[in-house]
């Protein structure tokens, strides 16, 4: 028989350490790590006395994640404390928040291609390489989040054969 609530403490803190890894606060993971695992809403002195990490800490990671569009900002009525919930299928607004920042690079990108003079070849071949690549990922995730969002529970856990 497993240890819940160590569990429950372990994903949590590995959450944080992946969000870390990937260059987001590590707080801003666990809170992710937090809402997977619980139903929301949660107020925000809630889940500092939860995670053990102050008011402040909670504020300011949960607006990252409701920017990114991982979390909603909702209500309890009769109470006026600053609630979230899990968005649902967050992970699809993670991806298309990519695809947008992606697709401002790729402008940026094509604008230098335009404004840099043709004999600088390095730098030419360079963001053509870069352009290139930036375009192909957002077509790649363009798919995933097409694949994704057929799904109709957004939570089968049945493997295809």
């Amino acid at each position: 028989m497993s240890d819940t609530p160590q569990a429950v403490s372990g994903f949590i803190e590995r959450m944080g350490l992946a969000a870390q890894s990937d260059g987001m606060p590590r707080i801003a993971g666990r809170i992710l790590g937090y809402f997977i695992i619980h139903d929301g809403p949660a107020s925000l002195a809630g889940l500092a006395r939860e995670l053990q990490v102050s008011r402040a800490s909670v504020s300011t990671n949960a607006r990252i994640l409701r920017n990114l569009g991982v979390l909603e900002a909702t209500a309890v009525p009769g109470d006026r404390q600053d609630y979230y919930q899990l968005a649902q299928r967050h992970y699809l607004r993670l991806l298309e928040g990519y695809v947008e920042r992606m697709g401002t690079m790729s402008a940026s990108l094509e604008q230098a291609e335009r404004e840099l003079p043709a004999d600088w070849a390095g730098a030419q071949t360079r963001l053509a390489d870069m352009h290139h690549f930036i375009d192909t990922a957002r077509d790649t995730i363009r798919e995933l989040i097409e694949r994704l969002a057929e799904r109709s529970d957004g939570v089968s856990h049945e493997q295809k054969p």
